[in-house]
């Protein structure tokens, strides 16, 4: 009877013992399914990955022509600006009117993404590049410039106006100069040499339209232009300049442009000339040789000469010479005895400022 009970002990034992390791069992597979599914669950109720702060550092995001707002997510998660696209994306949901532009823009990693979003649309964050191309610059000068503000080598540039057929120049044109308008522009980072110089020889055809230069006299135009522009010294004297190459081209006088014969030689920046290159027919720019306008433009040429080049101030001048190169004052003359009384004027002045104008 004893040992019936001990036996009856023992086998309640091993049924507690069974239950409370089936017990432990199914706790422990709870766990870990709670393990498993909370945080899903609390992504879920809780929202897509952001980053908390403002953001740290810098960096530059560049959005190209075309993409859509997905596709800046994509690139600020890449450069870790913003946690997830899901963040970013949830809030373009909500607002379809957001939209986004081409260019560089400067921001912060590790943004919010709405951080990130107001950084994209503030014009204060767009990188932006800015030239100005004075009056008068010729081609070198251009890309020196250019160069110089853009960071686009030289050599890219010369490379590209090399094909004069991507511009859709007159085909007159034997270069892009004068094509290249003078003025300040602003291009987005990452801006290529092609598409520079394409903006400017835009910005002189729109200049052409508006002093209304027909599409057949626009080489002839800017060719003329560039020399007034090159040898005017004071805004009322470029169209007592123009008057004075038109009298003569009227008359079948030769120009006599020292700026045309330094052009030829590729001294820039000199105002006097030699009397060998003077008489050097084998320079095509030379009008002290050769017979009305040169062959093409000799530098850029504004607004204020396009105009003179169109009107000419009335008046039967056919010599000029700038007797003070310091003021710029010029004196016009009808006459040669005039004229070289003039030129004594300037001659005295070389001999005061010795080395200037070489």
């Amino acid at each position: 009877m004893a040992g019936r009970r001990a036996r009856e002990r023992k086998a309640r034992g091993r049924r507690r013992l069974i239950g409370w390791s089936i017990a432990l069992a199914v706790v422990i597979a709870i766990g870990i399914a709670v393990a498993w599914a909370l945080p899903r669950v609390l992504d879920r109720f809780s929202g897509p990955e952001d980053y908390a702060g403002p953001g740290t550092g810098e960096v530059v995001v560049q959005v190209q022509s075309g993409q859509n707002g997905s596709d800046v997510a994509a690139t600020l998660r890449e450069q870790d600006v913003i946690a997830s696209t899901e963040a970013f994306v949830d809030i373009l949901v909500e607002d379809p009117t957001i939209q986004f532009h081409p260019g560089a823009y400067r921001v912060q990693q590790q943004m919010s993404a709405q951080g990130a979003l107001d950084a994209m649309q503030d014009p204060a964050n767009k990188v932006e590049l800015r030239v100005t191309v004075p009056e008068g610059y010729t081609l070198p000068q251009v890309y020196e410039r250019l160069e110089r503000d853009l960071g686009i080598p030289q050599a890219d540039f010369l490379q590209a106006a090399g094909d004069l057929t991507q511009f859709d120049l007159p085909a007159d044109a034997l270069t892009i100069e004068g094509w290249l308008f003078p003025a300040t522009y602003t291009f987005d980072d990452g801006i290529d040499a092609p598409t520079v110089l394409q903006a400017m020889i835009d910005r002189q055809r729109q200049a052409l339209d508006q002093a209304g230069v027909a599409e057949a006299d626009r080489q002839r135009v800017l060719t003329f232009a560039s020399l007034v522009q090159r040898e005017a010294r004071l805004p009322d004297d470029f169209g007592r300049v123009a008057r004075v190459f038109q009298n003569r081209l009227d008359i079948g006088m030769r120009l006599q442009s020292d700026a045309t014969v330094a052009y030829g030689t590729g001294n820039f920046h000199v105002v006097t000339t030699t009397r060998e290159e003077r008489e050097d027919a084998e320079n095509p720019y030379n009008t002290y040789v050769h017979t009305g306008l040169p062959v093409g433009p000799i530098g850029a040429p504004g607004d204020v000469a396009i105009q003179a080049a169109l009107a000419p101030t009335e008046g039967d001048w056919l010599y000029f010479v700038t007797v003070d190169p310091n003021t710029g004052e010029t004196v016009f003359s009808n006459t040669l005895a005039e004229h070289n009384a003039a030129v004594q004027r300037f001659q005295q002045f070389l001999r005061d400022n010795p080395g200037w104008g070489g």
